[in-house]
């Protein structure tokens, strides 16, 4: 038996030794940096994808801002100018919320997202997080929902989705056993629900600690877990991971993939991101696993069949000499006229410690081929960014993302990536 074990930057760090030479891909896109976090209180380090609205972009950063809490800004492609238009934290103990680390999604013109911390409860010593709104036009933030009241959900840190009207999103921790809920929310009333509570299988069989997103796909939800599932090769955690459905109908989970079940984990371990559906497949990305970083693994692209639970690795991370191709993708995939778009935290350049500062990649779901569009760090001091772990959004034609670390003053950045 092969014991995985999720300490990620081992994984990397043995990706640079024996791997087969490749070329690496001819640049395709021109970065640009758009913005670069931290020069006052415009906030500090992005980890969660923006959002196109009418032309405008939003985003969230986790720290930052007028109170150190994080801040929701907006930024205007075409002048290059942010804005910071809530400063989490403005309120005594964070009850506002603190260090947003999902992104924002648009619902009739008011922004809805997540924060990991703050919020009313006392279960958790800085706050189990919240759910709130934000009017874009009034710069009114309300909280509708404070994590943490037993058996509530807590910590917040995937994307939401808007299914008719209600939210239906995930917490990473809390529930009657301590390991993620799915809840919803009720716009209209403000009433939230835990709809499942993860580890309820003994032991974790159901999945643990969902950390991406949910999509839906008539009528029932998919998403991942970070953990759980029936494989017992991850030392760091119970289980490496699973692809669920959960029925609205009914509230049934079920689990339709655990990852790790192929020998050497060559299926992925530990899936990153939300899924997303093209052509009735559903794709997506896990942070560690595959047949790259001389056999430990540095994250996979798949994709799964709903229907048959079917798991193809269409591409694992770190098959190029030094990792060139990238390595640990923690984001969300995006697709563009067929094509898969996204971004892997390290690989690349050989910067950063030598693990590389991160890339951005596109991927041809029909033939596995995968291109790096952009090794981040290739400027000196890293004024391009370092360290990409967030989605990509299209924007007519132009790739927009934000990079944790990096720029001008080292707390990120937001570029756009653009055909030359």
């Amino acid at each position: 038996m092969k014991t995985i074990s999720i300490a990620l930057i081992a994984g990397v760090v043995g990706c640079t030794l024996g791997q087969p030479v490749s070329a690496a891909e001819p640049a395709k896109f021109q970065e640009k940096v758009l913005w670069s976090f931290g020069s006052g209180t415009d906030g500090k380090s992005p980890s969660a994808s923006m959002i196109d609205v009418k032309g405008t972009v939003y985003g969230v950063t986790g720290g930052g801002g007028d109170y150190g809490g994080g801040t929701v800004f907006t930024l205007d492609p075409n002048t290059d100018s942010e804005t910071v238009l809530y400063s989490f934290c403005s309120q005594t103990r964070c009850t506002d919320g603190k260090s947003p680390g999902a992104s924002l999604i648009d619902v009739k013109e008011n922004l809805y997202g997540t924060t990991v911390s703050g919020g009313s409860s006392t279960s958790c010593g800085e706050g189990c997080g919240t759910l709130f709104s934000f009017n874009p036009n009034t710069g009114a933030q309300t909280v509708l929902h404070s994590f943490g009241t037993y058996p509530d959900g807590q910590n917040p840190q995937a994307d939401l989705i808007d299914v008719n009207g209600t939210l239906y999103g995930t917490t990473y921790a809390g529930g009657s056993y301590g390991y993620g809920t799915v809840f919803s929310l009720d716009r209209k009333t403000g009433t939230e629900r835990t709809l499942y509570t993860f580890c309820s299988q003994y032991p974790c069989t159901d999945g643990d600690l969902p950390i991406g997103g949910l999509i839906d796909v008539n009528g029932t939800l998919y998403g991942t877990t970070f953990g759980g599932g029936t494989s017992n090769e991850c030392v760091d955690l119970p289980g490496c991971g699973t692809v669920f459905s959960l029925d609205l109908g009914t509230g049934a989970e079920k689990v339709l993939y655990s990852f790790c079940s192929q020998p050497n984990c060559a299926d992925g371990v530990s899936a990153s991101g939300s899924l997303i559906a093209l052509n009735g497949t559903l794709y997506g990305l896990t942070l560690a696993g595959g047949i790259g970083c001389h056999g430990n693994g540095c994250g996979t692209l798949f994709s799964l069949d709903p229907a048959s639970g079917a798991e193809t690795t269409l591409y694992s991370f770190c098959s190029r000499r030094n990792c060139t191709d990238g390595a640990q993708p923690e984001g969300s995939l995006v697709a563009v006229n067929g094509k898969l778009y996204g971004t892997t935290f390290y690989g690349g350049s050989t910067g950063c410690g030598g693990y590389g500062c991160g890339v951005a990649f596109s991927l041809n779901p029909s033939t596995g081929a995968e291109k790096v569009l952009y090794s981040f760090c290739a400027q000196q001091n890293c004024t391009d960014g370092e360290g990409p772990n967030a989605g990509l959004i299209d924007s007519k034609g132009t790739l927009y993302g934000t990079t944790e670390a990096g720029g001008t003053y080292g707390y990120g950045t937001v570029f756009a990536l653009a055909k030359q």
